[in-house]
């Protein structure tokens, strides 16, 4: 922020603003911070540089209470987290204990071309409910075995002749967790009219 030592206040980005914002929280050196949605609005790069300034925070031993709609933040940052939906608590704990409430890994592939997307369908329904998504050729299946099973998956794609573009094994997100918890979307809390 030194650049922009001489420029009066009202002339920073709102990026600028959230760096003065927490260096003037952090001159008293506090043991607890209260942060609510500090990277709202900040681009990657200030995003990411204000992620690392927390962790350093923690890693100094300072509590900091998070509050954000960016649930990669949360799983980037937070030892514990709360889901509050509707002022509520709906539930707490690590990310890894939030994510295995809503179940475990799934395979996500994305197919050829449109003709695919029914074998595919057929040829994983052993494994649970197959959701495809005909716009984006991508077909999701929930599993359980990991790697083994992503494995089998393909070997049962190959034997219909299903040309498979992309494929991956992965955990639910915080995202995922929200949704399955609340049946919504997370949404920006309006601003009350002035």
């Amino acid at each position: 922020m030194t650049g922009a030592a001489d420029r009066p206040v009202r002339g920073y980005s709102g990026g600028m603003r959230r760096r003065l914002d927490l260096a003037g929280a952090l001159v008293a050196d506090p043991p607890v911070l209260f942060l609510d949605e500090p990277t709202t609005g900040l681009d990657p790069r200030a995003r990411a540089g204000l992620w690392e300034v927390i962790s350093e925070l923690v890693a100094g031993g300072t509590t900091v209470l998070l509050t954000t709609q960016y649930l990669e933040e949360a799983d980037r940052l937070a030892e514990r987290i709360a889901v509050v939906d509707h002022g509520h608590v709906i539930a707490l704990g690590t990310a890894d204990e939030l994510k295995d409430q809503v179940g475990g890994d799934r395979i996500e592939l994305t197919v050829a071309g449109a003709g695919d997307l029914a074998a595919a369908r057929q040829a994983l329904a052993s494994f649970g409910e197959v959701r495809v998504d005909p716009a984006a050729l991508h077909v999701t299946v929930p599993v359980t075995g990991g790697t083994a099973a992503l494995t089998t998956a393909l070997g049962l794609l190959a034997a219909e002749r299903v040309t498979v573009r992309d494929a991956g094994l992965r955990r639910p997100t915080l995202d995922d967790v929200f949704l399955t918890l609340t049946g919504h979307e997370v949404t920006a809390e309006k601003e009350p009219a002035r």
